[in-house]
């Protein structure tokens, strides 16, 4: 049977995603190519030689509309010829990109295809897409009448069905910048990272190399004097109950960044003299409670192990995205994961959660991490809007 395998893999630096971020004056499509051309410049493959580029964008709308991977392919000098498609399962949607690219290889449709991801949360602004209409129609209403809520809501949910205290959000969340910031002290992420050049306030270019929202100073007790982020009448009247413990600190920053891996098959890679990193060992994606809405990364873990014929123990390194602490929190104590092993690099709290790009950030720093440390397996999961949830499985090969 045909595998797949994933011959290399490259990010941006992560900016904040507001008007006064580093990668704010950089159109996403530019952003994007930046990521698709230094892949293939890493790689040395023949760009004519790629079957399609499958990228993930959540805000597809503006400057990130009418299919943006076909013109970030273009932009990054692909040939015509190249096909690329726009995929949406909202925060994972660069994970999907993978699990399709990776389908197409073992299915004999691609013989070598790039999975990248996208988001320029400054220059389109997160729900920007809905454009103020109802998304979800008059059947999802009469199916959840008492209606569905923000994903800030739901993880003040889970922080209370699993019992999570603010304290310990806080220091989960302290940690994320502590490793993020030991990490990128120690070069852990020079390999990973392509820097590029950004307008900066004056107009004039200026080099962006790290990422922007690692804070080396934070601490559980700077953390503790913030506010929670999502407490309303409106929700204390529906949710009397609720210990609102989620705040800015203790929740992912909003981002711009993008991401892209070039994934073949074994015997491609030998044809073309490509060395390959990891093997796409298996995959799964899953559905979930659409009012807790971010536990589907729980029985993604479970299903996706199942179906590797691995347990908790055999994985050596996971990428959890820490959309908030109260997920991965949560996760842990549902699978036993050991936390050492757990975003060993940070996290998104630390690192940026730039929606589109943020399943092939995680698959990138994946490698990353079991290289560093010679592990063998790896896992990677994603919650994302609606209780949807994709996890992978990667085996280190090189």
């Amino acid at each position: 049977m045909t595998d797949a395998v994933i011959v290399d893999a490259v990010r941006t630096p992560i900016g904040k995603g507001k008007p006064n971020g580093t990668l704010a004056g950089v159109h996403p499509v530019d952003l994007h190519a930046h990521a698709l051309r230094s892949l293939i410049e890493r790689t040395g493959i023949d760009p004519a030689r790629i079957d399609d580029v499958i990228s993930g964008a959540v805000g597809q709308i503006g400057e990130q509309s009418m299919n943006t991977a076909r013109w970030a392919a273009l932009a990054a000098g692909l040939p015509e010829s190249v096909p690329a498609v726009t995929v949406d399962r909202q925060c994972g949607s660069s994970q999907q990109a993978i699990h399709f690219a990776a389908q197409g290889v073992i299915a004999g449709a691609y013989d070598a295809v790039i999975a990248s991801g996208v988001e320029s949360m400054s220059r389109v602004p997160m729900g920007s897409q809905v454009a103020g209409r109802d998304p979800f129609g008059s059947r999802i209403a009469a199916r959840y009448p008492d209606g569905l809520v923000p994903q800030g809501i739901s993880a003040e949910l889970i922080a209370a069905k699993w019992g999570l205290t603010r304290a310990q959000l806080d220091e989960f969340s302290a940690q994320s910048h502590q490793r993020a910031a030991k990490a990128w002290a120690g070069g852990k992420f020079a390999a990973e990272v392509a820097p590029l050049k950004a307008p900066g306030p004056d107009g004039a270019l200026i080099d962006v190399t790290t990422d922007e929202t690692v804070r080396p100073g934070t601490t559980p007790e700077i953390l503790a004097g913030l506010k929670p982020a999502f407490r309303a009448d409106v929700w204390e009247q529906r949710f009397p109950n609720l210990p609102w413990h989620i705040t800015a600190g203790n929740s992912s920053p909003i981002n711009d960044g993008a991401a892209a891996l070039l994934i073949t098959s074994t015997e491609t890679a030998a044809a073309l003299g490509l060395k390959p990193r990891a093997r796409i060992h298996s995959f799964a994606v899953t559905g979930d409670d659409p009012l807790l809405m971010l536990t589907g990364i729980i029985p993604a873990t479970h299903k996706v192990l199942a179906r590797a014929g691995l347990n908790i123990a055999d994985i050596d390194a996971f990428e959890v995205n820490e959309a908030f602490a109260s997920v991965v929190l949560a996760w842990q104590q549902e699978t036993g994961a050991d936390p050492a092993k757990v975003n060993i690099n940070g996290g998104a709290i630390a690192l940026g959660h730039p929606l589109g790009a943020s399943g092939a950030r995680l698959a990138t720093t994946l490698l990353s991490v079991l290289e560093q440390t010679g592990g063998r397996y790896g896992l990677q999961t994603m919650c994302e809007a609606g209780g949807l949830a994709n996890a992978t499985i990667i085996e280190r090969l090189s």
